[in-house]
């Protein structure tokens, strides 16, 4: 058969008539009759596609439309066969289409009864097409036409870049001009002399929504311009014609998925409202018991913060167990997947975390200490200031804060000096070694003395003495006294050594501690009238400037 060239446009505007009119007809008697739809896939050459074509279970049609358009493209892309040499080579059971010594495609039998017309006429039109596309495609990627797209393109850039200056000088005073006229003049939005949004608030609403269509004219100037470029060449032209759609086409998933979801999103919604609700009487139930307007037999009001806690968590998991499977995407296997992971990083990685939380619990209903005892943990000594979930603070007696994790919390010894010091009184005591020259009814007899001497002591009950040990060289005397404040430990401890070694030195009895070789030609002790040697003054003494000192 010779070239196509005899097929006029008359010819083939009336040639696809007939056959839209067929396929049409065609289809919706199929589509009456309830037949199956046959799989097809269509051919797309830069962007456009000619025509479907169907496959069998051996040879899908998707990877016969492929094969189809990539030859078409080698012929389109070899200048040396001309369109003319287009035409239909009959065959017994198949019309080829072949464009010079290449073949393109073969129409069936089977292709002609799915479009429902005759497998010449189809053949025909096919080749129709293929020669439209060809030309096209040659067309497109001339050097004529390539300059052509590069001016335009370069063109549209610099439209792009000076409509953007302008606008956004535009925009800069509009805005000024905005602040300048109305939004200085936004005010508190107020309810009965209640302030409900702040008018900071509603600049900053109002600023948002403004930057937020500046930046949607902003992408839309820029998807103008990619679209008109990428149409420009024809490597990009499907890219062009996509564009929009890889924009509008998650939009539309998101929206029907919310539209899918509504039923779900309202039971969640009412969900949020109950345990919110719920939380908001449980969190007032323990204000009232902490305050004390509540009692619950023997719940201690410190106990109503931490078990509210407690009970939050519980009663968020419970609605979080309740709402799971109402979560919009919760039976996929990547939300599955997402939860598994945070649950495995959760557990790797917060055993301490919640170590220290549970240690946090138990410091606090076992009562250990409470804010403002005096305690020691380990080797720091302090008051309470604070009692996390995590960690609790100390403040030394050196004014330094010290963090301690509540799980070594609950692996140490902890001291309480604070918890019975207001009603049994805390117990003071210092040792002293004297030797056995000395009778021990007067040792003790000073001793008690100095503890009489001292302020700040209880008078009941009574200092008393110990004596903890006879050693080598001396009586280990233990004086034991008892105060009302465990924060004056160190303020009491030093008052009561001076009373000590007044008394002492008072009735000529040198302190042995710890030890000594021999006794010494002249007792070791401060005779009285040393007792103030300079620069310490007695009591009645005003203080002494540093000039008199020297």
């Amino acid at each position: 058969m010779r070239a196509l060239s005899f097929i006029r446009a008359p010819a083939r505007l009336v040639l696809l008539v007939v056959l839209s009119t067929a396929l049409a007809g065609v289809t919706s008697s199929a589509l009456a009759a309830g037949a199956p739809a046959i799989a097809t896939a269509p051919i797309v050459i830069d962007g456009v596609r000619l025509f479907h074509v169907r496959g069998v279970t051996a040879y899908p049609a998707d990877e016969r439309a492929a094969a189809i358009a990539e030859r078409i493209r080698a012929a389109a892309a070899d200048s040396t066969v001309a369109t003319s040499t287009l035409r239909i080579v009959p065959a017994e059971h198949s019309s080829d289409i072949v464009i010079g010594d290449l073949p393109l495609m073969s129409v069936y039998d089977a292709d002609a009864e799915v479009e429902g017309v005759h497998r010449e006429a189809l053949a025909r039109a096919y080749a129709v097409s293929i020669g439209k596309a060809i030309e096209a495609h040659r067309s497109a990627r001339s050097p004529r036409s390539l300059l052509l797209g590069a001016g335009k393109s370069l063109a549209a850039t610099a439209a792009l870049v000076g409509l953007l200056v302008l606008f956004l000088r535009l925009w800069r005073r509009l805005g000024s001009w905005l602040e300048e006229r109305y939004t200085r003049h936004l005010r508190s939005l107020e309810i009965q002399a209640i302030e409900v949004i702040h008018a900071d608030r509603v600049r900053g609403v109002v600023g948002a929504a403004f930057r937020t269509v500046r930046t949607l004219i902003v992408l839309t100037l820029a998807y103008l311009y990619l679209s008109f470029v990428l149409a420009q060449f024809p490597w990009t032209r499907l890219t062009s014609a996509r564009l929009l759609g890889y924009v509008l086409t998650p939009l539309s998933v998101m929206g029907r998925s919310l539209v899918d979801s509504l039923p779900n999103l309202v039971f969640l919604a009412i969900l949020v409202v109950v345990i919110r609700y719920a939380l908001t009487l449980l969190s007032l139930l323990a204000a009232g018991i902490e305050r004390g307007s509540i009692t619950i037999g023997n719940f201690e009001p410190e106990w109503a913060v931490p078990t509210y806690r407690i009970v939050r968590v519980a009663v968020i998991g419970f609605a979080a167990v309740v709402a799971y499977p109402y979560i919009p995407g919760s039976e996929s296997a990547a939300f599955k997947g997402m939860s598994i992971f945070f649950g495995v990083v959760f557990s790797l990685g917060a055993s301490s975390v919640v170590g220290n939380m549970l240690a946090g619990y138990a410091l606090i209903y076992r009562r250990t200490f409470r804010v403002g005892d005096r305690v020691k943990i380990g080797d720091v000594v302090g008051d309470v200031t604070e009692v996390r979930l995590q960690v609790t603070h100390v403040r030394t007696i050196k004014n330094e804060d010290v963090i301690v994790p509540n799980s070594a919390i609950l692996a140490s010894q902890v001291v309480n000096y604070s918890a019975f010091a207001a009603t049994d009184g805390l117990i003071l005591h210092t040792v002293v070694g004297i030797g056995y020259e000395v009778p021990w009814r007067q040792v003790e007899a000073m001793l008690l003395l100095a503890a009489a001497r001292t302020p700040g002591l209880r008078t009941t009950p009574p200092p008393f003495v110990l004596q903890t040990s006879l050693g080598d060289f001396a009586i280990n005397y233990e004086l034991n006294v008892h105060c009302d404040d465990a924060h004056a430990m160190a303020a009491l401890y030093t008052a009561l050594h001076r009373s000590i070694q007044d008394v002492f030195n008072e009735y000529g009895v040198q302190i042995m501690t710890p030890a000594y070789r021999g006794d010494p030609a002249i007792p070791k002790i401060v005779p009285k009238d040393q007792w103030y040697q300079p620069p310490a003054r007695t009591p009645e003494e005003p203080p002494r400037s540093a000039s008199a000192a020297e």
